[in-house]
């Protein structure tokens, strides 16, 4: 009882450190604003949620990460941790907040690793993409980038279609990032074998957007940190913007809504 009562004391500890930034103003200087955002989706097994959890967990304490923040324009960024699964399935766990400093950095990561791992049902990457453009409204004018990083293992099956959601982001002027998990699962394969192609043509958009695949799960946290410091770095290799409802993709996407409709039908004709 006692342990759980201190490690209920240190995370509402944490909270406050987080809240203790205090609201972020609209005149407020910053070099970019992050939602990372997070598949908790049904097809994500249990260990690998731990490893991607992990993953975020240690990017906010590494050294790299926040030099890159410091060497910034203004060394201030602004980011919140998002899960989210299906249509209406989406769950803050670190609200907004400014890291300008390792400390902030560390709390942010603190405040992480103290909230529980939770699995649900389908997988809305339009879902994330239009809760993020919300998110975005609660900074005003503030940010000179917005950025949303999309962790996830299988294509879109719930909700609108993912280009709509795509095109009206970067439309906005909102920078889609991706990072498709593609290792095999203990059940012998992995959610969609072209999912960094899918992710490539049907999820990511905006200037000097890319896709960061992942097919080794003992590499979630370099792969991750690697992906949090060129997004805040803004390093834009190959910059890359997708017309809305330009050419036609190689990719089909609604692959994922056609798998889902494939499945009930394969289930109603279960005697």
């Amino acid at each position: 009882m006692a342990n759980r009562l201190l490690s209920t004391l240190a995370f509402f500890l944490l909270v406050g450190e987080v809240l203790a930034a205090g609201p972020i103003a609209p005149e407020a200087e910053l070099d970019i604003a992050l939602v990372i955002a997070v598949d908790v989706s049904s097809s994500m097994e249990g260990d690998e949620q731990g490893l991607q959890r992990e993953g975020f967990v240690e990017a906010f304490r590494s050294s790299l990460v926040y030099e890159a923040i410091a060497n910034g324009l203004h060394g201030r960024i602004a980011v919140t941790y998002v899960e989210w699964s299906g249509m209406k399935d989406q769950r803050v766990l670190v609200p907004w907040t400014i890291i300008d400093s390792p400390e902030r950095a560390i709390s942010f990561s603190n405040h992480l690793s103290f909230q529980p791992i939770r699995q649900a049902g389908m997988t809305s990457i339009s879902g994330i993409i239009d809760h993020s453009r919300k998110l975005f409204e609660q900074l005003g004018g503030a940010p000179i980038r917005r950025v949303v990083d999309i962790s996830g293992d299988g294509p879109n099956n719930d909700g609108r279609h993912v280009t709509y959601a795509r095109d009206e982001a970067v439309a906005n002027g909102i920078v889609i990032n991706g990072l498709p998990i593609m290792f095999r699962r203990a059940s012998g394969s992995n959610e969609l074998q072209d999912l960094d192609l899918y992710f490539k043509e049907c999820v990511i958009g905006g200037t000097g957007s890319f896709v960061l695949p992942l097919h080794d799960p003992e590499q979630f946290a370099m792969v991750i940190r690697t992906k949090i410091m060129r997004e805040i770095a803004g390093i834009d290799d190959a910059p890359r913007m997708i017309p809305a409802q330009g050419t036609m993709p190689s990719m089909n996407c609604v692959t994922g809504e056609k798998r889902k409709q494939e499945d009930l039908l394969s289930q109603e004709r279960k005697p």
